[in-house]
């Protein structure tokens, strides 16, 4: 039984390397291109640089529009992450802690919303963004996503706050709180791990949102940075300039990496807890 085991520990681990390398050697790759010149990339796409050439993310940031477009990313993630998860909290606090009539039956329609592609509201969005004149406005776009609720994210923040005892809700309304005081003063900052969870979740989803900015935004100012990379990507059928546009997939992706660096363990442990509370 103990020889399996170690077969059995030894396959795991040549298959968590192997997988491991399957994800670190594409990045790899693309940095050390991104290094080069456009002579020596298409002379030898598998050989080092020989001289490192960082000028080509100044060219990315500035060519590109990279450096516009982080800014862009920066406040409608920021924003849609804020208000976004503050409704969320609110939706997921009046759904599980709060009784009145129709709750169940809301409960069931927001399920059934996990059956629905969501490519099927885009028309029916797209007309109501432009009858509000909200189309090639970044605000706009923030609008959109925070008022859009995921039922996957409620039904996250549901599982903390249904896991808190009700008693501490009755001891505030013994003390003459209201609804919004228990709320504030008490569920929020019992549910901090479940909101934390939701929030990085939001974050990486809205960093990487492609298709909302590219059908909403038609100004290249405003291009967030999925966007202004499909753009940059569509100029290399007219120019053969592709270590920068490797330097500028660098830049997108440092955001990511080093949020996944100091927060994995925040989106491990906040996960986890889920799915046991819920």
């Amino acid at each position: 039984m103990k020889e399996k085991r170690n077969a059995a520990d030894i396959v795991w681990t040549l298959f968590l390397l192997i997988w491991t390398v399957s994800i670190l050697f594409p990045l790899i790759w693309v940095f050390y291109e991104s290094l080069k010149t456009n002579r020596e990339f298409f002379q030898d796409v598998w050989k080092l640089p020989q001289v490192m050439n960082w000028i080509n993310y100044e060219k990315a940031w500035q060519g590109y529009g990279i450096g516009q477009a982080m800014i862009n990313t920066v406040y409608y993630v920021g924003f849609s992450t804020l208000i976004g998860t503050f409704l969320t909290a609110i939706n997921a606090y009046i759904l599980t802690r709060l009784e009145f009539k129709g709750r169940k039956l809301l409960w069931a329609a927001i399920m059934l919303s996990l059956f629905l592609p969501g490519i099927n509201a885009l028309v029916p969005q797209y007309i109501l963004m432009r009858d509000l004149n909200l189309t090639n406005s970044l605000t706009g776009l923030i609008v959109l996503d925070s008022l859009g609720e995921s039922a996957f994210f409620l039904m996250m923040l549901s599982g903390f706050m249904l896991s808190l005892p009700k008693e501490l809700e009755e001891s505030g309304y013994m003390d003459g709180a209201s609804i919004f005081q228990v709320f504030f003063r008490i569920i929020l900052p019992l549910s901090t791990a479940g909101i934390v969870t939701v929030a990085i979740f939001k974050i990486l989803g809205l960093y990487n949102n492609f298709l909302s900015p590219f059908i909403y935004l038609s100004d290249p100012v405003k291009y967030t940075i999925g966007v202004a990379m499909y753009q940059a990507s569509i100029m290399m059928q007219y120019k053969a300039d592709w270590v920068t546009l490797f330097a500028g997939l660098m830049i997108t992706l440092l955001p990511l990496v080093f949020m996944y660096v100091l927060l994995q363990r925040s989106i491990m442990e906040g996960a986890t807890l889920g799915a046991v509370k819920g």
